[in-house]
């Protein structure tokens, strides 16, 4: 095969438009990717290796630098499968007539277990947000919606007043990819979020929005906004865990699971589009198990 042409940033741009166009992935998905190949490109520049005439040796190299430059075995396998997505691409387009990713092998993303409130804890959470207050009234159904659906926090600054039936009591969320999902919505958030509709929006509302959740602004919430949000009331609550928006995701999930529900549900519920990214919380219901028996049990 003739060296390759293309620039990295080139073939860079190239992969990304592959995979938000003809892939569907989300934004953020495509950003995080972008993110770990800048870290591959440059390593090659300092490697003085061309992005075409990679090996095997110099990706097992660059992952292992990687490892243990303190990557966690999450972030590492997702770094993985960028490289094996990339490589793929480049084989499929002819770029290249040989995949050094092929056989990465990524780490079992599970090796961390997932952080999450107990149902206590969840319970003292979402009720911080002082209701007489028209910005508590919103937080506490923001917190109420989080929880009782298990949405990623950028589902939830999405969410438009008219993705929810309150009747009936569920949300249409759009999540990964612009697939939607219907998820039950449960009656507490239900009154809540309806009385904030109600009571609350039509008074941060400066000028039309399509957000359902508004802040002192009238403008759309940020990620970065609702983080804030979820530690000041942490703080509030004296929880010790690092409250995130993705623990009250993983504190959902859990808490269907110990209460009985099927696995498959929950897959649906959270939007995975594997049932083995799910099993995960198998895994963190197993571990606490473990951990009541060696405790209680007399001879553990």
């Amino acid at each position: 095969m003739n060296a390759p042409r293309s620039s990295g940033d080139d073939i860079l741009r190239l992969f990304l438009d592959y995979l938000s166009v003809e892939k569907g992935l989300s934004q953020n998905t495509v950003v995080s990717y972008q993110r770990d190949l800048d870290k591959f490109f440059l390593f090659l520049k300092r490697e003085k290796k061309d992005w075409g005439r990679v090996d095997e040796n110099t990706m097992a190299l660059f992952v292992h630098r990687q490892s243990q430059a303190g990557l966690r075995a999450r972030s590492l396998a997702r770094l993985i499968s960028a490289l094996k997505s990339f490589y793929r691409f480049l084989l499929l387009d002819g770029l290249v007539d040989k995949d050094p990713a092929a056989n990465l092998s990524s780490p079992k993303a599970w090796l961390s277990l997932p952080k999450f409130l107990t149902v206590d804890e969840a319970a003292r959470l979402v009720l911080q947000p002082d209701e007489r207050d028209f910005h508590g009234l919103r937080d506490r159904a923001m917190l109420e919606v989080l929880y009782a659906t298990g949405l990623r926090v950028s589902e939830l600054i999405r969410l438009r007043p008219g993705d929810l039936n309150l009747d009936d009591g569920y949300v249409i969320c759009r999540g990964k990819g612009g697939k939607e999902r219907v998820v039950p919505l449960g009656q507490t958030a239900a009154a809540l979020t309806r009385r904030y509709i109600d009571g609350v929006r039509p008074r941060l509302m400066k000028e039309p929005a399509e957000a359902l959740f508004l802040t002192r602004l009238g403008s759309p919430f940020t990620r970065q906004g609702i983080w804030k949000m979820l530690r000041e009331y942490a703080r509030k609550a004296g929880l010790e865990t690092k409250v995130s928006p993705h623990v009250l995701r993983h504190s959902f999930a859990t808490h269907l699971l110990e209460r009985g529900a099927d696995l498959r549900s929950v897959q649906l519920m959270l939007g995975h589009s594997q049932i083995t990214t799910t099993q995960i919380y198998t895994h963190v219901s197993r571990e606490r198990l473990r951990q009541v028996y060696e405790k209680y049990h007399p001879r553990a």
